[in-house]
């Protein structure tokens, strides 16, 4: 993962140390190198030029795809008239590339990110609707004195937004916001009623007053002082859910063939990836399906010292089944202080799940073994319904079709 921040505004401007500071707070999501963009000015254009206001973007790189200092950022185009900072992968870069080149666009790297330079100045705000992938970015467009933060449909990577007057502030995490001068840490009391209540902060909302997440599918524009959004992309839209015909072989088929394009598009890396492996139906499919398109596949997992809890038999089983290059590391029942106080530190806001240890635990015990990127079977239980709750969810949703007499009958 990469890191991105930044702020723009009409009437205020700061310095590179205010850029320089927000970078710093996300060093950990970029440890290969850092970047920034300033320009007290706004625009290249009269129209949008202002004599106060300041645009900042920065940057810290976590190289996967072309590790040359080339595709390093903030990233522009030739005339510089758009600049570019990105937090993600964009898995069908080669396909926009080629239709980008026989447009007429010129190419001077080969990462990924350059496609959403190019993609804005071909499509505009629409480049999003071509992406396919897991972003999060910022393009400012210094003709027009336009900023788009935009993020990607189901909100893989995070993007906080804190708007103040003609001000808004952007970071991938709030840590970096803190380190803005105009950003006030006062406690929202809503998020803390909801963090107390449901153990997390529902999103778009968060625990500091003034300041939320940007949703899922949405991109938001900020120009001459003012903001607008639009959602994009919706689960709930167009043909996404219905029923479909054909048999259960078929859907069998078509699930396969869609998975195992989703994980060979995950595969692209000019860097070594690995798995996390719990044992579990999710997991272990995303790994078989790696081991489809990769003879050499590393795995990893995390086992406890307590047979009730223990489930790394299942995950060796696996790995010796399908032949991977596995590691493991046992947990202990006693946890230090030293270590929580890492994950609590490595989290952006507290939420009340205790699985953040061993997921601590197992992205250090890949890190220490060379591993940048790896995949993992989250998501699985809440595509394909895999708690018991969501039944119990669907079995209490009929008594809501029932007239409210019916029900209050059947609660007395």
């Amino acid at each position: 993962m990469c890191g991105i921040c930044g702020f723009v505004s009409m009437d205020k401007s700061w310095g590179r140390e205010t850029i320089d500071d927000m970078c710093s707070a996300l060093v950990h999501r970029g440890p290969d190198s850092s970047g920034s963009y300033l320009n007290n000015h706004h625009g290249s254009s009269p129209a949008v030029k202002l004599e106060r206001g300041g645009i900042g973007l920065g940057h810290r790189r976590l190289s996967i795809i072309d590790l040359s200092a080339a595709a390093s950022q903030p990233m522009k185009n030739e005339d510089g008239s758009v600049w570019l900072v990105f937090n993600g992968e964009i898995y069908n870069y080669r396909e926009l590339k080629v239709q980008l080149e026989e447009r007429g666009h010129f190419f001077s790297t080969l990462t990924d990110s350059e496609v959403i330079v190019h993609g804005y100045e071909e499509w505009g705000e629409g480049v999003v609707d071509r992406l396919n992938g897991m972003f999060a970015f910022a393009v400012w467009d210094a003709a027009r004195g336009k900023l788009m933060l935009a993020r990607d449909r189901v909100g893989i990577k995070p993007l906080y937004v804190y708007p103040s007057g003609g001000t808004l502030l952007f970071a991938s995490e709030i840590g970096a916001l803190r380190m803005h001068p105009l950003f006030e840490d006062e406690i929202d009391r809503a998020g803390l009623f909801d963090l107390l209540v449901l153990s997390y902060v529902p999103s778009p909302h968060t625990l500091f007053k003034g300041t939320r997440r940007l949703l899922p599918g949405t991109y938001m524009v900020w120009r001459n002082g003012q903001t607008y959004e639009r959602r994009y992309w919706c689960a709930q839209d167009g043909d996404t859910f219905g029923a479909r015909e054909g048999s259960f072989e078929e859907a069998l088929e078509e699930i396969d063939r869609l998975i195992g394009d989703s994980v060979s598009k995950r595969l692209i890396s000019d860097v070594p990836l690995g798995a996390f492996l719990s044992g579990g139906i999710d997991s272990s499919l995303v790994v078989a399906l790696m081991k489809r398109f990769s003879k050499d596949v590393r795995t990893f997992s995390i086992g406890f010292d307590d047979d009730e809890f223990d489930e790394s038999r299942y995950a060796s089983l696996v790995a010796e089944h399908l032949g991977t290059n596995h590691t493991e590391f046992i947990l202990e029942p006693r946890i230090t202080e030293g270590l929580l106080s890492e994950v609590i530190g490595a989290m952006d806001e507290p939420i009340g799940d205790p699985s953040v240890v061993p997921t601590y635990l197992v992205s250090s015990l890949a890190k220490k073994n060379g591993i940048t990127v790896a995949l993992s079977g989250d998501g699985g239980d809440e595509l394909f319904c895999g708690y018991e709750r969501y039944r119990k969810m669907q079995r209490l949703s009929v008594l809501y079709s029932l007239p409210k007499w019916v029900r209050r009958t059947g609660a007395a």
